[in-house]
């Protein structure tokens, strides 16, 4: 279900409840009560498949009154997999046959992600297919070293647990904690600073546990399924057609055992018959489709529609074998394409049945009429079911109604829902039992292909079941505005806002408020001259409280370097930096997966600029002395504040900062004379960013600005002249770690000589001066002058060589082993 006020991120899960999975990229199909939405920044949603997230974009409005399904492919490559895939087919005038076959099946004897020790190969045997007995203990004897955390064992009243220990003198063991759930387990951890986790064995109390973690690993089983069918179509005249399939599956879900294999295989099938009746002015058709699936038949893909289980009221009842009946009359009104007035009226009447606990019926009537300016559609179901338990009616309409007139638009537009279940035994409604009522108007002007503008308003009201009986829960109102003010050669507007208010008949609770809106400007003025764009959004989310590791890779892979500031020789999350050199970049950080979202409104701003008076290169004059320079200007401010109901904060340049949970703050601005050229070439830039993100180890704050100068000029062909020089402001400001805070400030000059050979090959000589100091804390303060020369080489086949020698003279006041040591030496 979609969460009220919430574009995301959603976080998506393995099949077995991982938090953590890399969805295949393009493989996702996110559906909204059933329709299928359209990835992208200009569209519906945007994923980061890495993290396995999805945020759905500001035109998209989430509410709590939506169904979200997600289906998607992710890589869990446990073993080595063969995947094969064959077909014919043969075609005459009136009949088409084919076969395809289908096979994924994995080498149980070549496992990828886990080596199975013969231990866990018997619990795989004896598990048949029952994921929860796929579970081995997960301790093993290793050998004492300090980037471990390892553990001894010891007794605790009649349990024999698992201790944190450091001791080499003994017997140590390295253990994986698998999360089974609160009261589900016997361990907790208990360290959050250092960069792997630490467990803590509790006892129980009144023998149920109080941990969340357990020393287990979780087995996977190799898997296979294969599918074979055999299909045909008839075809023997323009008024009639028939289509057939059958197929035969055979899925194994755990290739070591033999134990439930008896519901491996299944057979399914389907026909489908249509019949032209009437031919004349309206046409007339009939058409019949029977589908059956035993219980056991898997298909590689879902058979129905995403919400084929809500459409039948199904629940946990859909067991045993399948059969579904659709039969109806398709009447189209006026099949000729030029004619104004037309429509198609569908009815059809639909049989499930599932042979041990289901039978259920529904009447579906849809049609779409259009008669000149008056366009009408209509979609609505009746449903009767009965199971094992409970017995249904499920009442569904909706219906739009659209005028048009010169280049504008009026519609409405109704939706109801009643749906009623209950319990056989006790007649009583269930939980599922709920039914509202919409109901919305809008206008609009304009041509939706171009320029228009659109007005809406919706209203809904929902009950649900309280207190045995279905009464009114809350209501909401939906403001809504989209529109293309502007659209030619040079300039673009368009804008996109929602506003909702939801609002609960229970007074304890306050009414909910989200606003998500979008303003793209773009424009280009004086013969392109200046070129500019704007983009405005607000957005109703939440910010996940990110929890972090870092992992030792090989040297030169990495990114950070530990520094072991208290010499306790562990390694914790505020004790890595940065690393400048290659060799000292010995780890990654890896965010980990986590359920703590906090709830957010955000706006973000961007605005750049562009400058370029470059086509008065022919002038004379001011306009020739202005040809020569490029300025280009960029801005961007994505900020995100708590949200505690309705306290939007529309303003992006807002100075509170109290409930700021996330912020990220760029300009830059370029000013260019001789862009691109080596002639007295000059560059003057101008940069500012803020950060502030919001981890489990508390939030935390930089800020770095500069402004810099560079120039350059090339003499004879062979000498290039260069002088870089930028003053220096950087904040770390902290939450729980106070000795990571500073603000350097200080200015770097760097003259510099290059002698150019050839186009190829060069040789510098340079000097370099830095001035920093600390402007909290201990004062630390630092001057460092560094001369050096350099070379580069590089032939035409494809041989580069560079080489550098450097000599620096550091003059340090402070404590060289800090944080605030480490980033003004730069590592040295």
């Amino acid at each position: 279900m979609g969460q009220e006020g919430n574009q995301g991120p959603y976080k998506l899960k393995g099949q077995n409840g991982e938090l953590y999975v890399l969805v295949i990229s393009g493989s996702e199909r996110v559906y909204v009560n059933g329709r299928l939405l359209k990835r992208g920044e200009n569209n519906d949603y945007i994923i980061d498949y890495n993290a396995g997230e999805i945020i759905f974009t500001p035109l998209f409005t989430i509410t709590s009154e939506m169904r979200i399904a997600i289906e998607y492919q992710y890589s869990d490559r446990n073993y080595t997999r063969f995947v094969t895939y064959a077909g014919a087919t043969h075609e005459n005038k009136s009949w088409t046959f084919g076969g395809y076959l289908y096979s994924e099946n994995d080498q149980k004897n070549q496992p990828l992600q886990q080596n199975l020790s013969a231990e866990q190969a018997q619990i795989l045997v004896a598990s048949g297919d029952n994921q929860s007995l796929m579970v081995a203990p997960s301790a093993y004897a290793d050998a004492y070293s300090e980037n471990k955390v390892l553990y001894r064992k010891t007794i605790s009243g009649v349990s024999e647990i698992f201790e944190y220990s450091n001791d080499k003198q003994e017997e140590l063991f390295n253990v994986r904690f698998t999360l089974v759930g609160n009261n589900n387990g016997n361990y907790i951890y208990t360290n959050t600073s250092s960069i792997t986790r630490v467990y803590e064995y509790v006892a129980p109390v009144n023998e149920i546990p109080q941990g969340n973690y357990e020393p287990t690993i979780p087995l996977i089983a190799p898997t296979k399924i294969q599918v074979a069918t055999f299909l045909g179509k008839y075809n023997p005249s323009d008024k009639t057609f028939v289509n057939f399939e059958f197929g035969v599956s055979n899925n194994d879900k755990n290739l070591f055992s033999t134990i439930d294999d008896n519901d491996n295989k299944g057979l399914a099938g389907t026909i489908d018959v249509k019949q032209r009746i009437l031919s004349k002015r309206w046409n007339l058709d009939a058409f019949t489709n029977y589908q059956f699936a035993q219980k056991d038949f898997k298909s590689v893909e879902r058979l129905y529609n995403i919400e084929f289980d809500r459409d039948w009221n199904l629940g946990t009842a859909g067991i045993g074998n399948q059969s579904l009946l659709v039969s109806g009359l398709e009447l189209n009104l006026q099949p000729k394409l030029n004619n104004s007035n037309r429509g198609k009226i569908i009815y059809q009447f639909e049989k499930l049945d599932f042979s041990d606990a289901f039978s259920g019926n529904r009447h579906v009537l849809n049609g779409v009429i259009q008669i000149k300016n008056w366009s009408f559609q209509n979609y609505g179901s009746l449903l009767n079911s009965e199971s094992n338990t409970f017995n249904s009616q499920f009442l569904r309409n909706q219906s739009q109604l659209r005028f048009h007139f010169n280049k504008n638009w009026i519609g409405s537009s109704v939706r109801v829902e009643d749906n009623k279940e209950k319990d056989i035994r006790t007649n009583q409604l269930s939980a599922l039992s709920q039914k509202f009522k919409e109901y919305g108007i809008y206008v609009g002007r304009g041509d939706s292909t171009k320029v228009f503008v659109e007005l809406g308003y919706l209203r809904r009201t929902n009950d649900s079941l309280q207190n045995g009986i279905i009464q009114r829960v809350n209501s909401s109102q939906n403001f809504q505005m989209k529109s293309k003010l502007i659209q030619t050669a040079k300039s673009d507007l368009s804008i996109y806002a929602n506003y909702r208010i939801l609002d609960y008949v229970d007074n304890s609770r306050k009414k909910e408020s989200s606003l998500n809106s979008r303003i793209v400007y773009t424009d280009r003025f004086f013969n392109q001259l200046v070129q500019t764009t704007t983009v405005y959004e607000t957005n109703s989310g939440s910010i996940p409280q990110q929890e972090f590791t870092y992992l030792e890779v090989p040297v030169g892979q990495g990114v950070y370097t530990w520094n072991d500031y208290n010499n306790n020789g562990i390694q914790e999350l505020q004790e890595f930096e940065v690393s400048p050199f290659i060799d000292q970049a010995k780890f990654i950080r890896v965010f980990l997966p986590n359920r703590i979202y906090l709830k957010t409104h955000q706006n973000k701003f961007s605005q750049s600029i562009t400058l370029n008076p470059n086509q008065w290169q022919n002038e004379l004059g001011l306009k020739k002395l202005l040809s020569y320079f490029y300025n280009q200007t960029a801005f961007i401010i994505d900020r995100k504040n708590r949200n505690d109901g309705d306290n939007f904060e529309l303003n992006p340049f807002s100075n509170a900062i109290e409930n700021v949970l996330g912020l990220n703050s760029s300009l830059r601005n370029s000013l260019f004379y001789n862009r691109g050229k080596q002639n007295h070439s000059t560059t003057y830039t101008y940069l500012e960013n803020k950060t502030k993100n919001l981890l489990s180890i508390g939030s935390q704050q930089a800020t770095n600005s500069s402004h810099k100068l560079q120039y350059s000029h090339l003499l004879r062909k062979s000498w290039l002249f260069g002088f870089f020089t930028k003053t220096i402001r950087t904040a770390i400001e902290s939450e729980n770690f106070v000795e990571k805070n500073y603000e350097i400030t200080g200015y770097q000059l760097a003259p510099k000589i290059s002698y150019l050979f050839s186009k190829n090959t060069s040789w510098d000589v340079f000097y370099e001066l830095q001035n920093k100091k600390n402007q909290i804390g201990s004062y630390e303060q630092l001057v460092q002058n560094r001369f050096g020369t350099s070379f580069s080489y590089s032939s035409d086949k494809k041989f580069t060589m560079n080489g550098e020698v450097s000599f620096y003279q550091n003059k340090f006041d402070g404590n060289e082993f800090s944080s605030v040591g480490f980033q003004m030496l730069e590592g040295l």
